[in-house]
């Protein structure tokens, strides 16, 4: 597709010396055709002419060399700097004229209206202009030498006036829709350099939450294996002292132990489940949370629930809601002490309303703010990042809650104040 582009562009840009494709071939088959007839006409017998006759046919004669010298020649960047770019397109304007008006041919026409293009890329709109009232007027007066053309003179100058206002409005909106061109690459270089910075700061944010799932795996390892581990061993170190002057109690220190080794297995295999990646086991939305809600059962009896069907929650919203179960389930095994544990998703058009119950001691003197991987703090921040709310607390009944409100892309999509409010 570029390199089709490119090439229209080769034959109407005016961009180096070289003048566009099109206007090229236009000049050359003008200026072939002009030479060609202009040799049959001469070698056709001619009845006598007048004196300014004869002066025309000699000047459109002498201009043909000059005029096909000059025209490589030209420049054709606009404004191009410098003097010689400017007298080049003068001359050349003079050779053409000289051409029309010892000739006045369509063929010539379309060499002077050519020339007047390169002074308004040259020189501006103004100068060609004056070039071509001048030519308009020259016109007239080579009509007006006999009294009697006059009123030919005058129609043949406003026709040549007129197709050189065509010839600079053509220009004038080239050199525009060139400017305009020059100035969409650069914005379009601008968004290709913003955007490969955006792409920079995006793998830094994936590293940085990669590291943060890492710390998170660190914590957690630390705080549930290694207690097991940490029991397990004061255990077997008080069986190798009670086994000879207590082995009943040594060998009840080796069930405790063995106990101990079971449940911190299960927590393992638990926490090795919950950080899975579900997306490598084509799970996503509801599926991905029961499957996370299953890893969790052992310690207690977790529940799970959705009513309503799914809505579309975009990747980082539906992320965020699985770590709102993931750290509600946390807190909930960890800390509160639950038998039971209620994981429930409200879903409709307008979003989802996930929430994490149990039936534990609660949180004495309000919620944690750091408890489990993420923390309450750097949770909610994460929700309202998305448009949802969080909130976290001991239920009157004993025990403790948290839920979170995230809305869907179509209700993020709308104008605030025409959507309804998220599911409840």
């Amino acid at each position: 597709m570029s390199t089709a582009t490119d090439d229209t562009a080769r034959w109407v840009s005016l961009s180096g010396t070289r003048a566009p494709l099109l206007l090229h071939v236009a000049f050359w088959g003008a200026y072939v055709g002009s030479v060609i007839a202009a040799a049959v006409l001469y070698t056709v017998p001619a009845p006598a002419q007048s004196l300014t006759a004869d002066l025309l046919s000699l000047a459109f004669i002498a201009a043909l060399l000059p005029t096909a010298l000059l025209w490589p020649f030209l420049s054709w960047t606009p404004g191009a700097p410098g003097r010689r770019p400017q007298v080049l397109s003068l001359l050349f304007f003079a050779c053409t004229s000289a051409l029309m008006a010892g000739s006045g041919g369509l063929l010539v026409q379309i060499m002077v209206f050519a020339a007047i293009g390169n002074v308004v890329t040259v020189l501006g709109s103004r100068a060609a202009l004056v070039c071509t009232a001048l030519l308009s007027a020259g016109a007239v007066g080579v009509y007006a030498l006999p009294p009697v053309q006059l009123t030919t003179g005058l129609f043949e100058g406003s026709i040549v006036f007129f197709f050189g206002l065509l010839s600079i409005m053509a220009f004038t909106a080239l050199i525009a829709a060139q400017q305009r061109t020059h100035e969409t690459r650069l914005v379009l270089a601008e968004l290709e350099e913003t955007h490969a910075e955006l792409r920079r700061y995006a793998d830094r944010v994936k590293e940085l939450t990669i590291a943060e799932e890492r710390a998170r795996m660190a914590r957690e390892m630390h705080d549930s294996v290694g207690h097991y581990l940490t029991v397990l061993n004061i255990g077997l170190s008080n069986a190798e002292r009670f086994r000879t002057a207590k082995p009943e109690a040594a060998w009840q220190e080796v069930a405790d132990a063995k106990r101990l080794a079971q449940e911190a297995l299960a927590d393992t295999r638990r926490w090795v489940r919950a950080l899975r990646p579900l997306q490598l086991e084509g799970k996503a939305g509801p599926e991905a949370l029961r499957a996370l809600s299953e890893a969790f059962s052992g310690s207690a009896r977790v529940r799970f629930t959705c009513d309503g069907d799914w809505p579309d929650l975009g990747e980082e919203s539906e992320l965020v809601c699985y770590r709102v179960v993931q750290e509600g389930l946390t807190n909930a095994v960890r800390h509160s002490g639950a038998r039971t544990i209620d994981v429930a998703l409200e879903c409709g058009p307008e979003g989802v309303a996930a929430s994490v119950a149990d039936d534990g001691h609660g949180a004495a003197g309000g919620p944690p703010t750091d408890a489990g991987g993420f923390g309450l703090d750097g949770l909610r921040e994460r929700v309202e990042a998305v448009g949802g709310t969080l909130e976290a607390g001991t239920r009157d009944e004993g025990g403790f809650a948290l839920r979170a409100v995230l809305p869907s892309l179509r209700r993020t999509a709308e104008p605030a104040g025409s959507g309804a409010e998220a599911a409840a």
